[in-house]
């Protein structure tokens, strides 16, 4: 009898320690992030792991020198582009791929790869790279305590991935066409009833091309919405662009009247501002 009551007491805190076990959770000591940044005329997925430093040495220590690295902690970190992207001089289709790296003292490679699953140097295939770069590393006059992985430098065809780490940061320049696009869109839609006049001529002003061309796209679009006192504040832009400062006053002057009757201080502002500069 005293066996079988022993037995069974074993029993239930076996079982007791099994179901507190199944329900522990505890902090990830390197957590996932994924980062999702608009690029072009898609966007790029980032997914990895971010470790600390926690008082160790990290390059040439936990990252060792001449090896490659997952570039990140646990799991395998990925890029997944959604469209078409350059990097290194080379054309990457839309898709997901594994970045890895190689860190030395004084260059780094940078190894965009069609394997999204390395986690440890054995398992990495240099037949199914990509692209590799060579990159500098730059020395930092502080630490980066969490591994950390972003994008900087973004402009409408171009950004940088950051890799940044203990007193490291990593630049690789990543591209894409825009430019090549974006005009046979215009092409294709102004050949339609319904024109986007205001994108259209906003394209042409940001980016340098024919503000004759944005004029006639910007006078469509505001005899089209009178009351647009936006689209009255970017033809006044264009105007002043042009060296046609009366015609950009009065143009601002309208935006003005407008943007004061929709109770939109903020266009106020900036047509005065832009005013103030043509006189």
């Amino acid at each position: 009898m005293i066996k079988k009551l022993l037995l069974a007491g074993a029993i239930a805190i076996f079982s007791f320690a099994s179901s507190d076990a199944q329900t522990l959770k505890t902090p990830a000591p390197s957590p996932t992030t994924t980062v999702n940044q608009d690029f072009g005329l898609a966007n790029i997925v980032l997914s990895y792991s971010r470790p600390g430093m926690k008082g160790r040495k990290i390059f040439g220590d936990v990252v060792p020198f001449g090896k490659v690295w997952r570039t990140g902690a646990n799991t395998a970190t990925t890029l997944t582009f959604g469209e078409e992207v350059t990097i290194g001089g080379t054309k990457i289709m839309a898709g997901k791929y594994g970045l890895l790296t190689i860190p030395e003292a004084n260059e780094w490679t940078v190894i965009i790869s069609k394997q999204t699953d390395v986690t440890s140097p054995a398992a990495y295939k240099q037949d199914q790279d990509i692209v590799r770069v060579k990159v500098k590393p730059v020395n930092l006059p502080f630490n980066t305590e969490t591994f950390t992985i972003g994008f900087g430098n973004i402009t409408a065809n171009s950004c940088d991935l950051q890799i940044l780490w203990e007193n490291k940061r990593v630049d690789v320049g990543i591209s894409t066409d825009v430019e090549s696009k974006v005009m046979a869109q215009i092409k294709n839609v102004m050949e339609k009833d319904t024109k986007p006049y205001f994108n259209a001529a906003m394209y042409y002003l940001e980016n340098g091309k024919d503000l004759n061309q944005a004029l006639v796209w910007f006078d469509k679009a505001v005899e089209s919405n009178p009351t647009a006192y936006w689209m009255q504040h970017q033809r006044a832009n264009t105007l002043a662009k042009l060296g046609k400062k009366a015609e950009a006053i009065a143009a601002a002057n309208k935006s003005i009247e407008l943007a004061k009757k929709a109770q939109n201080a903020d266009y106020v502002t900036m047509n005065e501002k832009l005013i103030a500069s043509l006189k």
